[in-house]
């Protein structure tokens, strides 16, 4: 080794890597069990009874599974009509979100035209906006649209998404030029380029797009609580407070809360299940270019 030289440096040994890797799979597991034991525990405690929801020291798995709390809920909540309107809103805003965030993304990232940097400036503006900042000035739009108690007044402020519109322009970047060029000399129109060229290749961007959106969507319980007055229109977690919050419903059942939020939970994880692939692929090459 010459003078002034840095000493190589020597690459971990077989021996060394076999003792690291167990070691990371132990901290990994103990990191995902600490997580996950909030939601363990709330879909354990929803097929307890009373006396083990109460028992000291804790039972985490239920000795006598029962659905009691289950059908005590059905009978004391309307839960089908919530569960629809969730689903509904849900839905709404997820499909509009991946049609109009792709349509901008699109343009933000392959089209040319005169304030295109200013108008993403904007979009990266939007994202340092804080949500509650902006419940006012919706609710007193949606007021004079009189859009109150109405699925539009739900849908429509987030039909579109500065998150998405990002995303989308960083993912359709990754497409080759070249591509989309050939497809124009061939003859084909800047729509049929969008829905029958681009849209196929940014999948695993709009699972992970449909997963943010529908879990956003699914959980929001201040724009709702807010924008609603009749418990018709209500969604599942603003109906699910409610009914928390009423001792002649409730009365303090934890068994029935549980089930609840159980059921509040059930179809995002069913979703993120079924869109995993997609998901992980999509954060994994949105920002690449």
């Amino acid at each position: 080794m010459t003078v002034g030289q840095a000493p190589a440096r020597t690459a971990p040994t077989g021996r060394s890597r076999n003792l690291r890797r167990p070691l990371v799979y132990l901290l990994l597991s103990l990191g995902l069990l600490i997580m996950s034991a909030p939601f363990l525990w709330m879909a354990l405690s929803s097929f307890k009874t009373t006396s083990e929801l109460s028992a000291s020291p804790p039972v985490w798995i239920p000795t006598e599974w029962t659905l009691e709390n289950f059908r005590q809920l059905l009978d004391k909540l309307d839960l089908p009509l919530y569960f629809m309107n969730s689903v509904i809103v849900a839905v709404l805003v997820t499909v509009s979100n991946l049609v109009f965030c792709s349509m901008l993304g699109y343009a933000l990232a392959k089209l040319r035209f005169v304030g295109r940097n200013k108008i993403f400036g904007v979009v990266l503006g939007a994202l340092m906006v804080p949500g509650n900042l902006m419940l006012l000035p919706l609710f007193v739009l949606m007021s004079k649209l009189k859009l109150i108690d109405s699925y539009a007044g739900l849908v429509l402020p987030f039909a579109a998404g500065a998150f998405g519109v990002f995303l989308m322009r960083q993912f359709m970047q990754s497409i080759p030029d070249e591509l989309l060029e050939a497809a124009r000399m061939d003859g084909a129109g800047e729509w049929y380029i969008f829905w029958r060229i681009v849209m196929p290749l940014v999948k695993p961007a709009l699972a992970t797009l449909s997963i943010f959106t529908f879990l956003g969507s699914w959980n929001n319980f201040v724009w709702p609580l807010i924008a609603t007055n009749d418990p018709d229109k209500y969604t599942l977690p603003v109906a699910l407070a409610t009914f928390a919050t009423d001792p002649n419903k409730a009365g303090g059942s934890n068994g029935m809360l549980m089930a609840g939020a159980f059921l509040v939970v059930l179809p995002v994880l069913v979703l993120f299940i079924a869109l995993q692939r997609h998901f992980t692929q999509g954060i994994a090459t949105a920002g690449m270019k």
